[in-house]
């Protein structure tokens, strides 16, 4: 019989955050690479998925329009 480990794994779960999920990974790059929006990046939770900072959609919203992008908000 195989035991199985009690290892814990720590979780956070979060509510109400914003995701910026894009078609690749070079799209995510590349809007870390912009030096306003990188700002209200949080972090990078997939290759092709950010974390944004609590708060800051619009702004986010407002220069990812200004880049030429049409994000979709859902």
């Amino acid at each position: 019989m195989i035991e199985k480990a009690q290892t814990r794994i720590p979780v956070k779960l979060h509510r109400n955050v914003v995701l910026i999920q894009t078609e690749d990974a070079l799209l995510a790059q590349e809007l870390l690479a912009h030096r306003k929006l990188a700002q209200e990046i949080v972090g990078r939770l997939a290759d092709n998925v950010l974390l944004v900072r609590a708060g800051r959609v619009d702004a986010v919203v407002q220069e990812l329009q200004k880049m030429g992008h049409t994000p979709q908000v859902m």
